[in-house]
């Protein structure tokens, strides 16, 4: 991950601004999708500039599974527009799925696994489909996953440095394992669990929170990249205090300030929906 940027490459950014629109542009660099969308407000040339950077970034993609008020799987993409705050339709999925794992690679949009709808019957699948960086692309198939099929896994995208290709650490799932990108078994997560939240730290590491093994989990674990040189090293894995609430199908996100957050969920298959959030702030005692 790319260090903060300091006040020389702020400097340098103004000094090779060639309008005041771009000066802000540049500055709405250094503040992140929400400080430019708060420079907005500031005045006209600010306005023009942070929506110009807002443009320029790939926006947030959803890929739907299933939608509440119908039955079955649906194909349906869409994108919001960072800009605009603006949902847009895309190319639909290959096929249509439910309880997949879809993340980002090399601003390509990777969609794995999940359960595909055969008669009255979800099936769960091998398959695996690319959205291309490409503009105007449509989602692509790639040969299905060598470790079988897989569903409620969770995604973490490999630093590209790692592949040409990109690589993507596939975690949890209906086998409760722990997969490499190639599917190539690594040891098993120290707890199995499915549906669960996860996110990867600036340092390599990977935290998992959650999810659904026999019982709801309130656990939370850290896996560890092998040092350097040792790609064929098993991660390393570490238990992390349990979170307040147990929940599944959560979501799990790293926070500006180094804060693992989990949000949401639910506590059991018949309960509500909860609309809690918790974080786990990495200081001496983790807590």
């Amino acid at each position: 991950m790319a260090s903060p940027p300091t006040h020389a490459h702020i400097s340098w950014h103004v000094e090779h601004a060639t309008s005041l629109p771009e000066i802000w542009a540049r500055i709405a660099v250094f503040t992140g999708p929400v400080g430019a969308w708060r420079l907005t407000g500031v005045c006209r040339a600010a306005l023009e500039g942070a929506k110009e950077h807002l443009r320029s970034l790939l926006g947030l993609v959803v890929v739907y599974g299933v939608r509440v008020t119908a039955t079955g799987t649906v194909s349906d993409v869409w994108r919001l527009d960072l800009a605009s705050l603006q949902w847009e339709s895309m190319h639909a999925l290959v096929t249509a799925r439910v309880d997949h794992a879809c993340c980002a690679v090399g601003g390509s949009v990777a969609v794995i696994g999940g359960c595909t709808l055969v008669g009255n019957q979800l099936t769960t699948t091998v398959s695996v489909e690319v959205l291309p960086s490409r503009e105007g692309g449509a989602f692509v198939s790639l040969p299905p996953l060598s470790c079988g099929e897989i569903y409620g896994a969770a995604t973490i995208t490999v630093e590209e440095s790692d592949s040409t290709a990109g690589q993507v650490l596939l975690l949890g799932g209906s086998d409760s394992s722990y997969l490499h990108p190639l599917c190539t078994p690594q040891p098993h997560l120290l707890r199995g669990r499915a549906y669960l939240a996860t996110a990867r730290l600036p340092d390599g590491r990977v935290v998992c929170a959650g999810g659904i093994g026999g019982d709801v989990l309130s656990s939370a674990e850290i896996l560890g990249p092998p040092g350097q040189g040792a790609q064929d090293a098993a991660w390393s894995r570490t238990e992390l205090p349990v979170m307040s609430t147990a929940r599944y199908r959560c979501s799990g996100c790293v926070m500006r300030d180094g804060r693992f957050a989990v949000l949401g969920g639910t506590p059991g298959a018949i309960d509500e929906p909860l609309s809690s959030c918790e974080a786990l702030t990495f200081v001496d005692n983790m807590h």
